[in-house]
């Protein structure tokens, strides 16, 4: 039996992001097969923010992207985020010790065919297109992404 991680990525925060992308990339360097699934928040870690687009929203939804994080190095931290004050310190102090940044991580991800399934409700009212996501992202519903969990030997909740 291969051994199999899945990790469910629901909050929007850079910390914890970068803790699910790590484990991720480490998972995969012990040749575990390892799947993420994004709901809420955690979509807005795969955001492309060269794709983000308003055609075909709501008024609603045209506002909850505009205040929304435009990708993994937009989202904020998790506690002593201060506006935005405390990521900054994080990410200098990241950049001192040449750690990478979460973005770094996402790649490398990607990279080693890491599977991504956004969560199709999540999209669907959060007003997001699959279009404004990274590619990798396949849309899936909540029973496909639990077939996947009851699949795996370790499942995460971040």
């Amino acid at each position: 039996m291969t051994d199999k991680m899945n990790l469910l990525m629901f909050s929007g925060e850079y910390d914890k992001a970068m803790a699910g992308l790590i484990l991720a990339n480490a998972a995969k360097e012990l040749d575990v097969e390892v799947t993420m699934f994004f709901a809420f928040w955690g979509l807005w870690l795969v955001r492309d923010p060269e794709k983000i687009s308003n055609e075909d929203k709501t008024m609603y939804e045209k506002m909850f992207s505009a205040f929304s994080p435009k990708g993994a190095e937009d989202l904020p931290l998790s506690k002593m985020n201060f506006s935005g004050i405390g990521k900054k310190l994080l990410v200098d102090m990241m950049d001192d010790h040449h750690a990478p940044h979460v973005i770094h991580f996402l790649k490398g991800a990607r990279k080693k065919n890491v599977k991504f399934y956004g969560c199709k409700l999540s999209l669907e009212i959060m007003g997001f297109k699959q279009e404004e996501l990274i590619p990798e992202l396949e849309i899936v519903d909540a029973k496909t992404y639990l077939k996947s969990a009851l699949q795996s030997n370790m499942q995460l909740f971040i």
